[in-house]
């Protein structure tokens, strides 16, 4: 019997190229999102609370990811005309109109991200896979089944990423709440020892390896 391999892309590789079936109609990942900020999130099974729970949590931040430029993708291995279903119950009983496409994976493509718990028969952990406009894995997040993710958290680290990108920084912890320097971001630590003595009358900071800036 042929052994499947399980992969779990690095940050900084690149998303692995996936021809899908979703709820939008078929589409070819990450070509189909090249430019865009994305996060594809996976689901261990249609129809069952907390997945149900947290597709409501990530509609309800659809205006802030689309402020984002982002793309929202949900997945997992049930079959196409379940997530319709499902789809079609949340908005019947619950009211939410879910918008982004929901991926049908099949096992190949779920072992490609390594979603496949060894364990947990052929149900998907919970991913979070979010990826820049050229295509890069930039972060990934696995929860086990029993724990619904935090929205916010994913909204908060693109936001992040995109600012460090776009500036050259990095951003604290619980940012933009953190305890030390507020939204403040922080400058990248001196090179060189000329650098190192200049930094604290450029910038803000305790010490020259730990300066910050308004962003």
């Amino acid at each position: 019997m042929e052994e499947n391999n399980v992969n779990m892309p690095l940050l900084g590789d690149d998303f692995p190229q996936m021809d899908v079936v979703t709820t939008h109609g078929p589409m070819s990942i990450p070509g189909d999102l090249k430019g865009s900020w994305f996060v594809i999130f996976s689901h261990p099974a249609d129809f069952t609370p907390v997945c149900t729970t947290e597709f409501v949590g990530f509609q309800e931040k659809m205006d802030e990811f689309e402020e984002m430029g982002v793309k929202l993708i949900g997945m997992s291995v049930d079959q196409v005309f379940s997530h319709i279903k499902w789809v079609e119950w949340i908005k019947e009983k619950l009211d939410v109109e879910i918008t982004f496409p929901v991926i049908a994976a099949n096992d190949t493509i779920a072992n490609k991200l390594g979603m496949l718990h060894p364990g947990k028969g052929t149900n998907t952990v919970r991913a979070v896979f979010v990826g820049d406009p050229e295509g890069k894995v930039r972060l990934v997040l696995y929860y086990p089944q029993e724990i619904g993710r935090n929205m916010d958290e994913v909204v908060r680290a693109v936001k992040a990423l995109q600012v460090s990108d776009g500036n050259g920084v990095a951003v604290p912890a619980n940012w933009p709440n953190n305890n030390l320097i507020g939204d403040r971001v922080i400058i990248p630590p001196a090179s060189n020892q000329k650098d190192a003595a200049e930094r604290l009358d450029k910038y803000d900071g305790y010490d020259w390896w730990f300066c910050h800036k308004e962003l």
